[in-house]
């Protein structure tokens, strides 16, 4: 977002917030329109056609204009960047959920979610996919299989996220040195038999970090522990990882 678009909206804000007439919360959409489509265009050749995705992020602005309190000391493209982003990445995750997922797996996706947050209160900590399985009378391979349509997704370009949010140990890393330019089936086994030995919440961060595409602070409020905790935990785990694959 450039300044200039910043430029000025405070007082159109501040309108908003003590007057709000759809005809302000109109002026200041309108005027935020390029951050929409940045967004947007950001998520092209992926799948879906980009009016669909402009309508999108133009509906989270909307939002975000309706929802913004300009005392808080955040810009608002920032506050609506976030929105916008997130409302893109949930229309894939509800497009692919509408149209890959059998409607039985949809079912035995959700029970494992909520056995998962119910087990983790009870226990204090993370359920294992054994304590997931015994819970809901499942298989370890149908636990885990009900974890993964929670996920975006697998896309092979989340082989090369790093760990942290700029650089650093990629999960692509872990995969033998040879390992460009097989097939994307092939990659999806590879990274499925790595992520099965992983215990519930190792494995949730992982998921969130390369293929829900969330940053570390976003993992780290989500799960409630510090962006440090976050980052030492995906650390660790691809390490341990790379390990067992020697």
């Amino acid at each position: 977002m450039t300044p200039e678009l910043e430029e000025g909206r405070e007082d159109l804000f501040q309108r908003y917030a003590s007057d709000p007439t759809e005809a302000v919360r109109n002026e200041l959409v309108e005027s935020y329109i390029p951050l929409a489509e940045f967004f947007a265009k950001r998520y092209k050749n992926r799948g879906a056609e980009q009016e669909d995705l402009r309508q999108v992020a133009k509906l989270a602005l909307v939002g975000s204009v309706e929802r913004f309190d300009p005392t808080i000391g955040v810009k608002f493209s920032t506050f609506a960047g976030r929105t916008i982003d997130g409302e893109l990445k949930r229309y894939f995750r509800d497009k692919m959920w509408a149209v890959r997922v059998p409607r039985s797996l949809k079912e035995r996706s959700i029970a494992v979610r909520k056995a998962n947050d119910r087990l983790a209160i009870d226990l204090g900590r993370p359920p294992t996919i054994a304590e997931l399985g015994a819970d809901l009378d499942l298989e370890a391979d149908e636990v885990i299989e009900a974890l993964e349509v929670q996920t975006t997704g697998f896309r092979a370009d989340s082989l090369e996220r790093p760990v942290g949010d700029s650089d650093g140990l990629s999960l692509g890393d872990l995969l033998p040195g040879d390992a460009k330019g097989i097939e994307h089936s092939e990659i999806q086994m590879a990274v499925r038999t790595l992520l099965e030995a992983l215990p519930a919440r190792e494995r949730k961060i992982l998921v969130m970090r390369f293929f829900e595409e969330k940053s570390q602070q976003e993992i780290a409020d989500e799960i409630g522990v510090s962006q440090m905790h976050v980052s030492r935990l995906l650390r660790k785990t691809l390490e341990d990882l790379r390990e067992r694959m020697r």
